[in-house]
């Protein structure tokens, strides 16, 4: 299934006309793509991607010319911006049912659209195509962030290239700082030989790390006067740092922390959860396919030791039980098929099914029906838009803050491109969570595979 983002080019002039963008692998004979640069710099665990492509229309008539870009399913798209002669155009991404309309009209009336598909598990396809002027030129430029997930031991910054071609500037730099300090780096590639692999060049220090990989137009050919390029495959850089019996390590920007910290040989803490799933009728069709999903995930990774429980609400508060149960492979697999059976309906009342949960957790400690060395947290799965009983934003959070009274933890999953995630980002991060978007046409699995640490493993964090 395509997953399909809109980035609209405003202000495209007159003469400029849109591209088929289905078609793939079109033989650009006068199209010259002169230059290819990626920068790469991590901070903490966290990747800001530039990646730069020059192209020159060297034919006496107009020639369509494609972008494509594959990236990490992680990573989000903040930037992309075209420059045709000069003119700069900057991209809006537009939310998927208002893409779908705006990208049919902008192929109707010449514009400029391009789109994200998902392309694999583990990677989305960004294109976009432009007609360009005869002996003329354009600049695309793509910036896109990613917080890395540590996985088998180690970090993994993962670039896909496929220039197609022999480029005059090919150019891949990474620099990383981790203020932990680097316990070791290496780089990799699918297409690197031997002769390729001395070109990589590495400067490691105690907390920084720069690697850069420049070949030249000689050096990316296949063989010496052929035209193919060598370079076709992914670029890869694994890294991990250094890990201490400490505290963590606190870094401070613009006002806000993170905190990291992995103690080792800690033991687990039993989890207390209660799910809070919205059906209301905006859920209706993937979000609600995606929600059941995510919770497929999550149902396969708790402990027998845990505790859940399953509210859905609309406008009405529904309870699978009364109280929270032993997550047991029988309770799992009768909430699972409780899950299955859920119907969208109704408008959304956030408020009072978020007061439910706490109420659920509270009475659970109440009457000693769950372990008193427990972690409780709420888990709330809607798309952010409350519509009945309480609807005011502001005094929901004040009202959650109040009854959590920083007792509990509570995490929110956003479904849809219209999710209102800035009320679930800050209604999270009021009380000891996180928020996540989870983007439709993806797969929700995968996308909560990535909170799960946090979300099940409050002892053990990696």
């Amino acid at each position: 299934m395509w997953s399909v983002v809109l980035l609209w080019l405003s202000c495209v002039p007159a003469g400029l006309q849109a591209a088929a963008v289905y078609r793939r692998d079109v033989p650009h004979q006068k199209v010259e793509v002169y230059s290819v640069t990626l920068d790469c710099t991590v901070t903490s665990r966290f990747a800001h991607t530039v990646m730069t492509s020059k192209a020159l229309n060297k034919a006496n008539s107009s020639q369509e010319i494609f972008f494509d870009v594959d990236l990490p399913k992680t990573a989000f798209i903040t930037n992309f911006s075209m420059e045709i002669d000069g003119q700069l155009y900057v991209g809006n991404v537009k939310e998927k049912e208002k893409a779908k309309k705006q990208y049919d009209k902008a192929v109707s009336s010449g514009q400029t659209a391009g789109l994200v598909k998902a392309s694999g598990r583990k990677m989305e396809k960004f294109s976009v195509s432009v007609n360009i002027a005869a002996l003329s030129s354009v600049v695309f430029t793509l910036t896109y962030e990613e917080l890395l997930q540590r996985k088998l031991g180690h970090y993994e910054i993962l670039t896909r290239v496929k220039p197609q071609q022999l480029v005059q500037e090919f150019k891949i730099v990474v620099n990383i700082f981790e203020p932990q300090g680097l316990a070791f780096v290496e780089a990799e590639a699918s297409f690197l030989t031997n002769d390729l692999l001395l070109l990589v060049d590495k400067t490691v220090t105690d907390k920084k790390a720069h690697i850069s990989f420049t070949p030249t137009l000689e050096q990316q050919r296949t063989c010496p006067g052929c035209e193919g390029s060598i370079i076709d495959g992914d670029f890869i850089i694994k890294y991990d740092v250094k890990r201490e019996k400490s505290l963590g390590e606190i870094q401070i920007s613009n006002g806000y922390f993170v905190h990291f910290f992995a103690p080792p040989d800690l033991p687990r803490v039993p989890v207390n959860v209660v799910f809070v799933i919205d059906r209301s009728g905006s859920m209706s069709g993937i979000k609600m396919q995606q929600t059941k999903e995510a919770l497929k995930a999550i149902f396969d990774d708790l402990h027998e030791e845990d505790h859940f429980a399953l509210i859905i609400f609309d406008n009405k508060i529904i309870k699978w039980r009364k109280y929270l149960s032993k997550a047991t492979q029988q309770n799992i697999t009768a909430a699972q098929s409780f899950v299955k059976r859920i119907k969208d309906n109704g408008s959304t009342d956030v408020n009072s099914a978020l007061q439910e949960a706490v109420k659920m957790l509270k009475n659970g400690h109440r009457k000693n029906t769950i372990p008193e060395r427990s972690t409780d947290m709420i888990i709330l799965l809607t798309d952010g838009n409350p519509n009945s009983g309480e609807s005011s934003i502001p005094v929901i959070q004040k009202n959650i803050q109040a009854a959590i009274a920083g007792n509990m933890s509570l995490f929110c999953l956003g479904f849809g491109n219209d999710v209102d995630y800035s009320f679930l980002d800050v209604m999270a991060r009021e009380n000891l969570g996180l928020a996540r978007r989870i983007f439709e046409g993806s797969d929700a699995g995968l996308q909560v595979q990535q909170l799960q640490s946090p979300l099940l493993l409050p002892g053990n964090l990696a």
